[in-house]
């Protein structure tokens, strides 16, 4: 199966491709979709560039899934608001693209890719070397989003049963009180 993992940003969108064959994993590609060369105002023209930056890569590498980290809620009201269009702009080329996407916090990634919750971003990037066996480093960003996608790897199926089985149990057990569905 092949993962796309995207870290969105307003200024920099991580993005990360990797196989994964069983336990096995292989690196395919990464890189990252930049809006520092526009006007920081330009909000219309950002999102453009990450909708059809991650469009490309979709197109690109032909994923068969993809899986996006969950915005996190921070101090600054106005950068969060901001990060969430970013990642709507990403979501909305992958499901324009007939992906299915998969979401995953912060906490998540890095608990799957580190072991820690809160490992820093040098941490995450380590170990993604490590996993993948890259000769190097990759950039932050980029570490961000194959974690991601390596994240799926490890959890997308075991997770999908569970969503499964909710809905399903959700739906035989249900029951009706003042015109509500539990």
């Amino acid at each position: 199966m092949r993962i796309l993992g995207i870290d969105p940003g307003l200024q920099t969108t991580g993005f990360g491709v990797i196989e994964s064959d069983g336990g096995g994993l292989r690196y395919v590609a990464s890189g990252t979709i930049t809006t520092t060369h526009l006007d920081r105002g330009n909000l219309p023209a950002r999102l453009k560039v990450l909708y059809e930056g991650i469009e490309e890569v979709r197109t690109r590498y032909q994923p068969d899934i993809a899986a996006v980290e969950i915005v996190f809620v921070n101090v600054n009201p106005q950068a969060t608001l901001l990060l969430g269009q970013a990642r709507g702009a990403c979501v909305t080329a992958l499901v324009v693209g007939q992906l299915e996407v998969a979401e995953y916090t912060a906490l998540q990634m890095k608990q799957a890719v580190a072991g820690y919750g809160k490992a820093g971003k040098a941490e995450v990037q380590e170990m993604v070397k490590r996993l993948l066996q890259l000769p190097g480093l990759p950039g932050k960003d980029a570490a961000d989003a194959l974690g991601i996608a390596i994240t799926h790897a490890h959890a997308g199926a075991t997770l999908a049963r569970l969503n499964q089985a909710a809905a399903t149990s959700r739906r035989t057990s249900a029951m009706y009180k003042a015109g509500r569905t539990y």
